[in-house]
């Protein structure tokens, strides 16, 4: 297997987040994104879309979308579970990881790819025609990211992770997209007492360091 990876884009950090928990090691071959190499032949033979992360399996087949790296590797590698130990577990984990992924993470896409000079015309993330900017985007961005840290300080109040009583999944995606909140000056890094106990638990992690 090889992993298409890339230093400082948040979903590649998602995988080798993911990666560290279990214990997997995967030959990475690092994509230039601020070069744009992921918008240029060869990577574009590799996924069309233009997006990394991507896991390139034996015989070509490719799977291009973090998640779906994880759940397949979770497959072979089920110990330690990172996506639920029971079907309780497993609906929990899934439900706060869409949540995590439509009120947070997209609210900090909104605001980055919206009003960062550098992604004008690139407001959609991968190879696209020439997508333009939307200052209301981006102030939508701003405003669901504040509605999301309240709402997730506010659950975590009493709680040590946010879907069951162990780390998982949903942490992860959840210390992913606070972290990129920070990176793209979305956030100044500073959070509610609830939320900001939970990210120092998260962030002492060796995991956090991948």
């Amino acid at each position: 297997m090889i992993l298409y990876d890339a230093v400082w884009a948040p979903n590649p950090r998602r995988v080798r987040m993911y990666l560290a928990e279990k214990g997997i090691s995967v030959d990475r071959r690092i994509v230039d994104l601020a070069g744009g190499e992921n918008l240029r032949e060869p990577f574009l033979s590799v996924n069309p879309r233009g997006t990394v992360p991507v896991l390139e399996l034996d015989g070509d087949e490719r799977i291009a979308d973090s998640v779906a790296i994880c759940r397949y590797l979770e497959a072979l590698h089920p110990d330690p579970p990172l996506f639920g130990r029971d079907a309780l577990e497993i609906g929990r984990i899934e439900s706060w990881t869409r949540k995590i992924e439509a009120e947070g993470y997209a609210g900090v896409v909104f605001a980055f790819r919206n009003r960062n000079p550098r992604m004008a015309d690139r407001a959609l993330s991968g190879y696209w025609p020439a997508v333009p900017q939307l200052p209301e985007l981006a102030m939508r961005g701003q405003n669901m990211w504040g509605w999301f840290v309240e709402m997730l300080d506010h659950h975590l109040d009493g709680r040590d992770w946010i879907a069951t009583d162990t780390y998982s999944f949903a942490d992860l995606t959840a210390l992913m997209t606070v972290d990129f909140a920070r990176a793209t000056r979305l956030s100044d890094g500073s959070l509610p007492s609830a939320l900001a106990a939970w990210h120092a638990r998260a962030s002492a992690r060796p995991s956090a360091q991948a």
